[in-house]
């Protein structure tokens, strides 16, 4: 009893300051990056909270594959509400609903990037996680029963039968994944690709399954952290059409992945584009090198 007591206190505690700094926006404009940074924690704290017992009742009966998906909306409803964020998703094709399984790759700017996912989350799709993590208490064990694919990134040796195991998961199940290739967050002001990790390519080739580009315009007109900016606003996410890999092996992963970057290196700066009503300048990118990180292709990274 008590702790639910405290419970309410701090959460009434957290909303009210989270008020007070809104209103000091219209004072003090940096006060704003604070009341939607708070706003954000909270909504991400009440859908982690929603996903256990969602990911509880869909395992029991059978739709477990529901569960990210659910918690992913859940994010973007409560998120837009408290901060007036939204990825605005063009989908003219209607590839999210029709094309399954497969391997969606999208860029990543930002600790936003959930709320992307949360926007345009697919049924019947799952991150994709560190075998390492299931040993976490709550996050593993929510990412286990919401049908996370796993990984064993312990040697390369495991790591390659680890990723076959995905690939054979993905195939039987008809479970797609979302995976962000550049490994890490640009936190770039201006529309930009880190190099590619090949990890995701050589699951999508191994599982024969096609990759779905999904590209965000560059958003540091909404979020810029070094600058503590963080305004309300809709930024545009567009689904590129499927690329196939029925007839792919490992040695046109290389490739696959260089086509894909130019690919959505090429969308990205067009959103932002729009996004930002101006034209920018392309200056030529990586002149020395393909784009493509040179590392092992067991070389995962969660999408998170």
């Amino acid at each position: 009893m008590a702790f639910l007591l405290y419970t309410g206190y701090f959460v009434a505690g957290y909303i009210a300051l989270t008020i007070f700094f809104y209103m000091l926006s219209a004072v003090i404009s940096k006060a704003a990056f604070v009341a939607r940074l708070l706003a954000s924690y909270l909504a991400l704290i009440i859908s982690s909270a929603y996903g256990v017992s969602a990911a509880i009742a869909l395992r029991a009966i059978g739709l477990n594959q529901l569960t990210q998906w659910t918690v992913a909306r859940s994010f973007k409803f409560l998120m837009g509400l408290s901060t007036g964020v939204t990825f605005e998703i063009e989908d003219p094709n209607n590839h999210l609903k029709n094309v399954r399984p497969a391997v969606f790759l999208g860029n990543h700017q930002t600790e936003l990037d959930v709320l992307m996912l949360g926007c345009m989350f697919p049924k019947y799709c799952s991150v994709t996680a560190k075998a390492s993590l299931k040993k976490v208490p709550l996050l593993g064990w929510f990412m286990a029963l919401s049908g996370s694919v796993f990984l064993d990134r312990a040697n390369s040796k495991d790591a390659r039968q680890a990723m076959q195991g995905a690939a054979n998961e993905i195939r039987e199940k008809r479970q797609s994944v979302y995976m962000f290739p550049e490994g890490t967050r640009s936190y770039s002001k201006e529309p930009m690709l880190l190099p590619f990790k090949k990890g995701a390519f050589h699951l999508a080739v191994q599982a024969q399954v096609p990759i779905i580009p999904v590209v965000a315009a560059n958003y540091s007109h909404i979020l810029w952290v070094k600058g503590m900016v963080f305004n309300a606003g809709r930024i545009p996410c567009k689904v590129l059409d499927p690329i196939p890999t029925v007839g792919l092996t490992a040695s046109d992963v290389d490739e696959l992945a260089r086509s894909t970057r130019e690919l959505m290196l090429n969308e990205l700066y067009a959103l932002t584009e729009k996004a930002r009503g101006q034209a920018l300048p392309r200056p030529n990118d990586n002149k020395d090198a393909n784009g493509v990180a040179q590392a092992t292709g067991t070389d995962m990274r969660v999408a998170a």
